[in-house]
């Protein structure tokens, strides 16, 4: 069993076993049908991920980690808040006429602050501190500013993170202010999972632990009978996460060219086991970050990525039965809202 579906295990069971309903206040999410969608909850859980084991997806479950990375790159990389500018699907119900979802998410990464050192945004300012003070306790980005609140279809979820240099390995701790489990747990631990490994590659570091910090962690009534059923499932190994080290040139998260990133040498691919995945190439249309081998079959999710199908569009990173979609407050996407 990964440490992954371990941790999710747990955290579900636990939340099932001695959550906290509030089935008698009213709430804000609706189910299609009109019924207020309620939920059971636990306060305050902090899980701990060793990226320098394992890479932290399910097993149990598909997550479409493709469709995550490309909303990750979405956010820090191209900074943007266009849904137009993004691949998938989940942001739509949420962008005006113009595809603008205000200034929410990346649009606030992509805010520049004067620094002692200059004029950056959060994030050259993160890459600047890992390269150049790697011992400082300030490497952080905080995208839950009140002043531009009211100016955003939706308050970010997946807020703050701390990252902090521990000798030559990076660890980050991930803030979050509400989880939906089903929907978006894992969706997020690989996402931060691959943008703390992205860090640490490009300010030449490894990457360490993960910490995800959820204030309220929860499971809508209607999900239920789904995450019974999901942590039922017989769980595998982990599978093995690499990055393709990048030349001097591509060493920048928000510079990356999109040229096609190269294929594994003949050294590289005995290295990694004659059953690795293939290479792929994930991320946001006007940038490219090479990313990825997965061990042989140990990949569950590597399975369905085949090369007929790279040119599809993701799925629907959410992929239930529509009927048990909340309605207004959707908190099935990516930041569980």
């Amino acid at each position: 069993m990964s440490r992954a579906d371990e941790i999710f295990i747990a955290n579900c069971k636990d939340i099932l076993a001695n959550g906290v309903w509030d089935t008698e206040l009213e709430v804000r999410p609706r189910w299609s049908d009109g019924a207020p969608a309620h939920t059971v909850k636990k306060f305050g859980i902090v899980n701990r991920y060793d990226l320098s084991e394992e890479f932290p997806i399910l097993t149990i479950r598909r997550t479409f980690w493709k469709s995550a990375i490309d909303e990750l790159l979405w956010i820090w990389q191209a900074k943007s808040n266009n849904v137009n500018e993004l691949r998938t699907r989940v942001w739509d119900a949420w962008a005006d006429e113009n595809g603008s979802i205000g200034k929410a998410y990346g649009y606030q990464l992509g805010v520049k602050n004067h620094y002692p050192e200059g004029d950056m945004d959060q994030v050259d300012k993160v890459i600047w501190d890992l390269k150049h003070n790697p011992a400082s306790r300030r490497i952080m980005t905080n995208i839950y500013n009140h002043a531009d609140l009211s100016e955003m279809a939706l308050y970010p979820c997946a807020y703050s993170m701390t990252f902090n240099v521990s000798g030559n390995t990076l660890n980050a701790i991930l803030n979050q202010r509400s989880q939906d489990m089903l929907a978006a747990n894992n969706w997020n631990v690989v996402q931060y999972a691959v943008l703390t490994h992205m860090f640490a590659q490009v300010a030449g570091l490894k990457a360490g632990e993960l910490v995800h910090v959820i204030a309220d962690a929860h499971i809508y009534d209607r999900h239920v009978p789904a995450i019974e059923e999901i942590i039922a499932n017989p769980p595998k190994a982990a599978p093995r996460f690499i990055i393709v080290r990048a030349t001097a040139s591509r060493s920048k998260i928000t510079n990356i060219p999109s040229s096609r990133p190269r294929s594994p040498s003949p050294s590289e691919r005995r290295s990694h086991g004659r059953n690795s995945c293939r290479l792929f190439r994930l991320g946001h249309r006007r940038g490219r970050y090479a990313a990825g081998h997965s061990e042989g079959r140990q990949a569950a999710f590597c399975r369905a990525h085949t090369r007929k199908d790279r040119h599809r569009r993701p799925p629907d990173p959410c992929r239930f039965p529509r009927r048990q979609t909340a309605q207004g407050a959707q908190e099935y996407c990516f930041n569980s809202r």
